[in-house]
Protein backbone atom coordinates (compact mmCIF):
# COMPACT_ATOMS: atom_id res chain seq x y z
CA UNK A 1 0.00 0.00 0.00
CA UNK A 2 1.48 3.33 -1.13
CA UNK A 3 0.81 6.03 1.43
CA UNK A 4 2.19 9.53 1.83
CA UNK A 5 4.99 9.92 4.37
CA UNK A 6 6.50 12.96 6.03
CA UNK A 7 9.20 12.91 3.29
CA UNK A 8 6.56 13.82 0.72
CA UNK A 9 5.58 17.10 2.39
CA UNK A 10 7.16 20.53 2.51
CA UNK A 11 7.39 21.18 6.25
CA UNK A 12 10.06 23.90 6.37
CA UNK A 13 9.06 26.54 8.94
CA UNK A 14 5.61 24.90 9.19
CA UNK A 15 3.77 24.08 12.39
CA UNK A 16 3.81 20.28 12.28
CA UNK A 17 1.34 18.41 14.49
CA UNK A 18 2.69 14.90 15.16
CA UNK A 19 0.52 12.25 16.82
CA UNK A 20 2.98 10.02 18.70
CA UNK A 21 2.47 7.02 20.95
CA UNK A 22 3.97 7.96 24.31
CA UNK A 23 1.72 5.55 26.20
CA UNK A 24 4.62 4.33 28.35
CA UNK A 25 4.66 2.69 31.80
CA UNK A 26 5.33 5.26 34.55
CA UNK A 27 5.94 4.37 38.20
CA UNK A 28 6.44 6.98 40.91
CA UNK A 29 6.88 9.65 38.26
CA UNK A 30 9.64 7.72 36.44
CA UNK A 31 9.39 6.08 33.04
CA UNK A 32 9.94 2.32 33.33
CA UNK A 33 10.33 1.58 29.61
CA UNK A 34 11.07 4.30 27.04
CA UNK A 35 10.81 2.07 23.93
CA UNK A 36 7.85 3.96 22.48
CA UNK A 37 9.51 7.33 23.05
CA UNK A 38 12.67 6.14 21.30
CA UNK A 39 10.48 4.83 18.47
CA UNK A 40 9.21 8.34 17.75
CA UNK A 41 12.65 9.97 17.52
CA UNK A 42 13.28 9.39 13.81
CA UNK A 43 10.18 11.30 12.77
CA UNK A 44 10.73 14.09 15.31
CA UNK A 45 14.39 14.50 14.33
CA UNK A 46 13.50 14.60 10.63
CA UNK A 47 11.01 17.41 11.30
CA UNK A 48 13.65 19.32 13.26
CA UNK A 49 16.20 18.89 10.45
CA UNK A 50 13.66 20.47 8.10
CA UNK A 51 13.32 23.52 10.42
CA UNK A 52 9.75 22.66 11.40
CA UNK A 53 7.96 23.85 14.52
CA UNK A 54 7.09 20.54 16.17
CA UNK A 55 3.91 20.10 18.23
CA UNK A 56 3.50 16.63 19.74
CA UNK A 57 0.28 14.92 20.81
CA UNK A 58 -0.12 11.61 22.65
CA UNK A 59 -2.44 9.79 25.00
CA UNK A 60 -1.29 8.09 28.22
CA UNK A 61 -3.40 5.48 29.97
CA UNK A 62 -7.13 5.94 30.45
CA UNK A 63 -8.79 8.94 32.05
CA UNK A 64 -12.18 8.13 33.54
CA UNK A 65 -12.16 10.19 36.74
CA UNK A 66 -10.32 13.08 38.39
CA UNK A 67 -7.77 10.86 40.14
CA UNK A 68 -6.57 9.51 36.77
CA UNK A 69 -5.24 12.92 35.75
CA UNK A 70 -2.16 13.01 37.97
CA UNK A 71 -0.94 9.46 37.23
CA UNK A 72 -1.41 9.99 33.49
CA UNK A 73 0.35 13.35 33.28
CA UNK A 74 2.71 13.52 30.27
CA UNK A 75 5.26 15.80 31.94
CA UNK A 76 7.73 12.93 32.65
CA UNK A 77 7.66 12.15 28.92
CA UNK A 78 8.62 15.75 28.09
CA UNK A 79 11.62 15.48 30.42
CA UNK A 80 12.67 12.12 28.96
CA UNK A 81 12.26 13.41 25.43
CA UNK A 82 14.37 16.49 26.25
CA UNK A 83 17.11 14.17 27.49
CA UNK A 84 16.97 11.90 24.44
CA UNK A 85 16.95 14.77 21.95
CA UNK A 86 19.49 16.91 23.79
CA UNK A 87 17.23 19.95 23.48
CA UNK A 88 14.37 21.50 25.41
CA UNK A 89 10.88 20.11 24.93
CA UNK A 90 8.39 22.64 26.24
CA UNK A 91 5.56 20.94 28.09
CA UNK A 92 2.11 22.53 28.01
CA UNK A 93 0.02 21.14 30.90
CA UNK A 94 -3.31 21.73 29.15
CA UNK A 95 -4.97 20.34 26.02
CA UNK A 96 -6.50 23.64 24.87
CA UNK A 97 -6.70 27.31 25.75
CA UNK A 98 -4.65 30.49 25.83
CA UNK A 99 -1.47 28.99 27.28
CA UNK A 100 -1.26 26.42 24.50
CA UNK A 101 -2.20 28.89 21.75
CA UNK A 102 0.33 31.49 22.93
CA UNK A 103 3.10 28.90 23.17
CA UNK A 104 2.48 27.76 19.60
CA UNK A 105 2.16 31.35 18.34
CA UNK A 106 5.60 32.17 19.78
CA UNK A 107 7.37 29.09 18.38
CA UNK A 108 10.49 29.41 16.26
CA UNK A 109 11.85 26.84 13.82
CA UNK A 110 13.20 23.72 15.59
CA UNK A 111 11.15 24.43 18.74
CA UNK A 112 9.27 21.47 20.26
CA UNK A 113 6.09 21.48 22.31
CA UNK A 114 4.46 18.46 23.96
CA UNK A 115 0.75 18.95 24.65
CA UNK A 116 -0.81 17.40 27.75
CA UNK A 117 -2.33 13.89 27.50
CA UNK A 118 -5.06 13.97 24.85
CA UNK A 119 -7.23 11.73 27.03
CA UNK A 120 -7.58 14.52 29.58
CA UNK A 121 -10.36 15.45 27.15
CA UNK A 122 -12.13 12.19 28.05
CA UNK A 123 -12.87 13.36 31.59
CA UNK A 124 -16.02 15.15 30.48
CA UNK A 125 -17.81 13.54 27.57
CA UNK A 126 -14.99 11.35 26.17
CA UNK A 127 -14.22 14.01 23.58
CA UNK A 128 -10.89 12.46 22.53
CA UNK A 129 -12.04 8.83 22.37
CA UNK A 130 -15.32 9.65 20.62
CA UNK A 131 -13.55 11.77 17.98
CA UNK A 132 -15.44 14.89 19.02
CA UNK A 133 -15.81 17.11 15.95
CA UNK A 134 -15.19 20.41 17.76
CA UNK A 135 -12.08 19.10 19.52
CA UNK A 136 -10.59 17.69 16.30
CA UNK A 137 -11.23 21.00 14.53
CA UNK A 138 -9.65 22.96 17.39
CA UNK A 139 -6.46 20.90 17.43
CA UNK A 140 -6.30 21.06 13.63
CA UNK A 141 -6.44 24.87 13.81
CA UNK A 142 -3.16 24.89 15.75
CA UNK A 143 -0.98 23.64 12.88
CA UNK A 144 -0.28 23.52 9.16
CA UNK A 145 0.69 19.86 8.75
CA UNK A 146 -0.43 16.62 10.41
CA UNK A 147 1.73 13.51 10.77
CA UNK A 148 0.36 10.32 12.32
CA UNK A 149 3.15 8.22 13.82
CA UNK A 150 1.14 6.36 16.48
CA UNK A 151 0.53 2.85 15.15
CA UNK A 152 -0.66 1.73 18.58
CA UNK A 153 -3.87 3.77 18.18
CA UNK A 154 -4.28 3.43 14.39
CA UNK A 155 -7.24 1.08 14.92
CA UNK A 156 -9.14 3.74 16.86
CA UNK A 157 -10.91 6.82 15.46
CA UNK A 158 -9.95 9.49 18.00
CA UNK A 159 -9.91 13.26 17.77
CA UNK A 160 -6.10 13.34 17.83
CA UNK A 161 -5.50 10.85 15.01
CA UNK A 162 -8.61 11.07 12.81
CA UNK A 163 -10.22 14.36 13.88
CA UNK A 164 -7.14 16.50 13.21
CA UNK A 165 -6.48 15.38 9.61
CA UNK A 166 -10.21 15.49 8.87
CA UNK A 167 -10.40 19.18 9.83
CA UNK A 168 -6.95 20.39 8.76
CA UNK A 169 -7.16 23.51 6.61
CA UNK A 170 -5.05 21.98 3.80
CA UNK A 171 -5.96 18.28 3.65
CA UNK A 172 -3.04 17.56 1.32
CA UNK A 173 -0.70 18.28 4.24
CA UNK A 174 -1.29 14.94 5.99
CA UNK A 175 1.02 11.92 6.06
CA UNK A 176 2.41 9.14 8.22
CA UNK A 177 5.70 9.15 10.11
CA UNK A 178 8.56 6.69 9.91
CA UNK A 179 7.31 4.44 12.71
CA UNK A 180 3.99 3.72 11.00
CA UNK A 181 5.80 3.37 7.67
CA UNK A 182 8.02 0.70 9.23
CA UNK A 183 5.01 -1.12 10.71
CA UNK A 184 3.12 -1.20 7.42
CA UNK A 185 6.15 -2.39 5.45
CA UNK A 186 6.69 -5.23 7.94
CA UNK A 187 3.05 -6.31 7.78
CA UNK A 188 2.95 -6.16 3.97
CA UNK A 189 4.78 -9.48 3.81
CA UNK A 190 1.68 -11.12 5.31
CA UNK A 191 -0.37 -10.28 2.21
CA UNK A 192 1.46 -13.08 0.42
CA UNK A 193 3.52 -14.84 3.11
CA UNK A 194 6.23 -17.35 2.33
CA UNK A 195 5.08 -20.85 3.29
CA UNK A 196 4.93 -22.70 5.58
CA UNK A 197 3.13 -19.86 7.33
CA UNK A 198 2.60 -20.56 11.05
CA UNK A 199 0.56 -18.49 13.50
CA UNK A 200 1.09 -18.74 17.27
CA UNK A 201 -1.77 -17.48 19.44
CA UNK A 202 -1.64 -17.20 23.22
CA UNK A 203 -3.21 -14.94 25.79
CA UNK A 204 -6.34 -15.40 27.85
CA UNK A 205 -9.59 -15.25 25.90
CA UNK A 206 -10.73 -16.68 22.58
CA UNK A 207 -13.32 -13.90 22.33
CA UNK A 208 -10.57 -11.32 21.79
CA UNK A 209 -9.22 -13.22 18.79
CA UNK A 210 -12.28 -14.64 17.02
CA UNK A 211 -11.82 -12.34 14.01
CA UNK A 212 -8.11 -13.13 13.81
CA UNK A 213 -8.71 -16.89 13.93
CA UNK A 214 -11.49 -16.71 11.31
CA UNK A 215 -9.26 -14.76 8.93
CA UNK A 216 -5.94 -16.52 9.51
CA UNK A 217 -7.23 -20.09 9.54
CA UNK A 218 -7.87 -19.61 5.80
CA UNK A 219 -4.33 -18.37 5.14
CA UNK A 220 -2.03 -20.08 7.63
CA UNK A 221 -0.73 -23.63 7.33
CA UNK A 222 -1.04 -24.17 11.07
CA UNK A 223 -2.26 -22.21 14.09
CA UNK A 224 -0.50 -23.19 17.32
CA UNK A 225 -2.66 -22.27 20.31
CA UNK A 226 -1.35 -21.81 23.85
CA UNK A 227 -2.11 -19.60 26.82
CA UNK A 228 -5.44 -19.59 28.60
CA UNK A 229 -7.35 -19.68 25.32
CA UNK A 230 -6.10 -23.22 24.64
CA UNK A 231 -8.35 -24.58 27.41
CA UNK A 232 -11.51 -23.33 25.71
CA UNK A 233 -10.53 -25.26 22.58
CA UNK A 234 -9.66 -28.32 24.68
CA UNK A 235 -12.99 -28.10 26.50
CA UNK A 236 -14.69 -27.93 23.10
CA UNK A 237 -12.85 -31.17 22.21
CA UNK A 238 -14.27 -32.85 25.32
CA UNK A 239 -11.30 -32.70 27.69
CA UNK A 240 -11.69 -32.00 31.42
CA UNK A 241 -9.70 -28.84 32.15
CA UNK A 242 -10.06 -28.63 35.96
CA UNK A 243 -9.92 -25.04 37.23
CA UNK A 244 -8.07 -23.80 34.13
CA UNK A 245 -9.21 -20.60 32.44
CA UNK A 246 -12.38 -21.08 30.39
CA UNK A 247 -14.00 -18.63 27.99
CA UNK A 248 -17.40 -20.31 28.05
CA UNK A 249 -18.95 -17.84 25.58
CA UNK A 250 -16.56 -19.08 22.88
CA UNK A 251 -17.02 -22.85 23.17
CA UNK A 252 -19.44 -23.01 20.23
CA UNK A 253 -17.02 -20.98 18.11
CA UNK A 254 -14.17 -23.34 19.03
CA UNK A 255 -16.28 -26.38 18.13
CA UNK A 256 -17.09 -24.82 14.76
CA UNK A 257 -13.42 -24.05 13.98
CA UNK A 258 -12.29 -27.52 15.06
CA UNK A 259 -14.98 -29.15 12.91
CA UNK A 260 -14.28 -27.07 9.81
CA UNK A 261 -10.51 -26.48 10.06
CA UNK A 262 -9.37 -28.92 12.74
CA UNK A 263 -6.38 -30.11 10.72
CA UNK A 264 -4.90 -26.61 10.96
CA UNK A 265 -5.34 -26.17 14.73
CA UNK A 266 -2.56 -27.49 16.98
CA UNK A 267 -3.41 -27.65 20.71
CA UNK A 268 -1.19 -28.36 23.73
CA UNK A 269 -0.85 -31.95 24.91
CA UNK A 270 0.63 -31.25 28.36
CA UNK A 271 0.81 -28.43 30.91
CA UNK A 272 2.56 -27.13 33.99
CA UNK A 273 -0.26 -27.47 36.50
CA UNK A 274 -0.89 -26.38 40.08
CA UNK A 275 -3.76 -25.92 42.52
CA UNK A 276 -3.14 -22.22 43.19
CA UNK A 277 -2.64 -19.20 40.95
CA UNK A 278 0.61 -18.21 42.63
CA UNK A 279 4.35 -18.22 42.09
CA UNK A 280 5.03 -19.93 45.42
CA UNK A 281 3.42 -23.35 45.03
CA UNK A 282 5.36 -25.99 43.10
CA UNK A 283 3.91 -27.10 39.79
CA UNK A 284 3.92 -30.52 38.16
CA UNK A 285 3.73 -31.47 34.49
CA UNK A 286 0.66 -33.41 33.38
CA UNK A 287 -0.89 -34.53 30.11
CA UNK A 288 -4.16 -32.80 29.31
CA UNK A 289 -6.06 -36.08 29.85
CA UNK A 290 -4.77 -36.31 33.45
CA UNK A 291 -5.88 -32.96 34.94
CA UNK A 292 -7.87 -33.29 38.16
CA UNK A 293 -10.85 -31.09 39.02
CA UNK A 294 -8.72 -29.00 41.42
CA UNK A 295 -5.82 -28.34 39.04
CA UNK A 296 -5.22 -25.51 36.60
CA UNK A 297 -2.72 -25.27 33.75
CA UNK A 298 -0.54 -22.15 33.84
CA UNK A 299 1.97 -22.93 31.08
CA UNK A 300 2.43 -25.39 28.25
CA UNK A 301 4.52 -28.46 29.07
CA UNK A 302 7.73 -29.86 27.51
CA UNK A 303 5.89 -32.21 25.11
CA UNK A 304 3.89 -29.29 23.77
CA UNK A 305 7.01 -27.17 23.40
CA UNK A 306 8.59 -29.98 21.37
CA UNK A 307 5.39 -30.36 19.32
CA UNK A 308 5.29 -26.63 18.51
CA UNK A 309 8.98 -26.63 17.58
CA UNK A 310 8.39 -29.52 15.18
CA UNK A 311 5.85 -27.41 13.26
CA UNK A 312 8.10 -24.35 13.33
CA UNK A 313 11.26 -26.14 12.21
CA UNK A 314 10.68 -25.49 8.49
CA UNK A 315 8.50 -22.37 8.83
CA UNK A 316 9.23 -19.46 6.50
CA UNK A 317 6.86 -16.94 8.14
CA UNK A 318 5.64 -16.80 11.75
CA UNK A 319 3.19 -14.40 13.40
CA UNK A 320 2.88 -14.56 17.18
CA UNK A 321 0.41 -12.85 19.51
CA UNK A 322 0.13 -13.54 23.24
CA UNK A 323 2.31 -15.57 25.67
CA UNK A 324 1.88 -19.34 26.04
CA UNK A 325 1.72 -19.23 29.85
CA UNK A 326 0.94 -16.86 32.71
CA UNK A 327 3.88 -14.62 31.93
CA UNK A 328 3.57 -12.40 35.00
CA UNK A 329 4.39 -15.41 37.20
CA UNK A 330 8.10 -16.26 36.91
CA UNK A 331 7.60 -20.04 36.95
CA UNK A 332 5.23 -20.01 34.00
CA UNK A 333 7.11 -17.85 31.50
CA UNK A 334 9.96 -20.19 30.59
CA UNK A 335 8.34 -21.99 27.66
CA UNK A 336 7.34 -18.71 26.03
CA UNK A 337 10.98 -17.62 26.39
CA UNK A 338 12.27 -20.94 25.03
CA UNK A 339 10.07 -20.74 21.94
CA UNK A 340 11.08 -17.11 21.30
CA UNK A 341 14.74 -18.12 21.46
CA UNK A 342 14.07 -21.11 19.21
CA UNK A 343 12.67 -18.81 16.50
CA UNK A 344 15.65 -16.47 16.77
CA UNK A 345 18.24 -19.25 16.87
CA UNK A 346 16.75 -20.81 13.73
CA UNK A 347 16.53 -17.46 11.87
CA UNK A 348 12.82 -17.86 11.24
CA UNK A 349 11.11 -14.73 9.92
CA UNK A 350 8.99 -13.76 12.91
CA UNK A 351 6.53 -10.92 13.43
CA UNK A 352 5.53 -10.31 17.04
CA UNK A 353 2.05 -8.82 17.07
CA UNK A 354 2.44 -6.25 19.82
CA UNK A 355 1.44 -6.21 23.48
CA UNK A 356 2.57 -8.87 25.94
CA UNK A 357 4.58 -10.98 23.51
CA UNK A 358 6.76 -8.01 22.55
CA UNK A 359 7.26 -7.26 26.25
CA UNK A 360 8.25 -10.91 26.77
CA UNK A 361 10.73 -10.73 23.88
CA UNK A 362 12.19 -7.59 25.42
CA UNK A 363 12.64 -9.32 28.81
CA UNK A 364 14.51 -12.25 27.27
CA UNK A 365 16.58 -9.97 25.00
CA UNK A 366 15.34 -11.15 21.61
CA UNK A 367 13.07 -8.25 20.61
CA UNK A 368 15.73 -6.69 18.40
CA UNK A 369 16.57 -10.06 16.81
CA UNK A 370 13.17 -10.89 15.31
CA UNK A 371 12.08 -9.61 11.88
CA UNK A 372 9.56 -7.21 13.41
CA UNK A 373 8.19 -6.44 16.88
CA UNK A 374 5.04 -4.37 16.44
CA UNK A 375 4.36 -1.38 18.68
CA UNK A 376 0.60 -1.86 18.38
CA UNK A 377 -1.04 -5.05 19.61
CA UNK A 378 -4.63 -4.01 18.96
CA UNK A 379 -3.81 -2.38 15.62
CA UNK A 380 -1.84 -5.42 14.46
CA UNK A 381 -4.62 -7.81 15.45
CA UNK A 382 -7.22 -5.77 13.55
CA UNK A 383 -4.87 -5.67 10.56
CA UNK A 384 -4.61 -9.47 10.77
CA UNK A 385 -8.41 -9.64 10.86
CA UNK A 386 -8.41 -7.81 7.52
CA UNK A 387 -9.97 -4.67 8.96
CA UNK A 388 -9.22 -1.11 7.82
CA UNK A 389 -7.39 1.02 10.38
CA UNK A 390 -9.07 4.45 10.76
CA UNK A 391 -5.81 6.22 11.64
CA UNK A 392 -4.29 5.00 8.35
CA UNK A 393 -7.39 5.27 6.16
CA UNK A 394 -7.86 8.97 6.96
CA UNK A 395 -4.35 9.64 5.59
CA UNK A 396 -5.13 7.64 2.43
CA UNK A 397 -8.25 9.73 1.81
Amino acid sequence: MKIKTIRDLDIKNKKVLIRCDFNVPIKDGKIVDDTRIVGALDTICYALEKDAKVILFSHLGRVKEEKDLEKNNLEPVAKKLSSLLGRNVKFIPTTRGQELENAIQNMKSKDIILVQNTRYEDLEGKKESSNDCELGAYWASLGDVFINDAFGTAHRAHASNVGIPTHLNDKSNVAIGFLIEKELKALECLENPKKPYIVILGGAKVTDKIGVIENLVKKADKILIGGGMAFTFLKAEGFHIGKSLLDSESIDFCKKVLKEQGEKIVLPVDFAVTNEFTNEEEYRVKDISDLSVEEMGLDIGPKTLHLFESYLENAKTVVWNGPLGVYELEKYKKNTDKLLKYLVDHNIKTILAGGDIVAAANVCNVKDKVYHASTGGGATLEYLEGKKLPGIEVINK
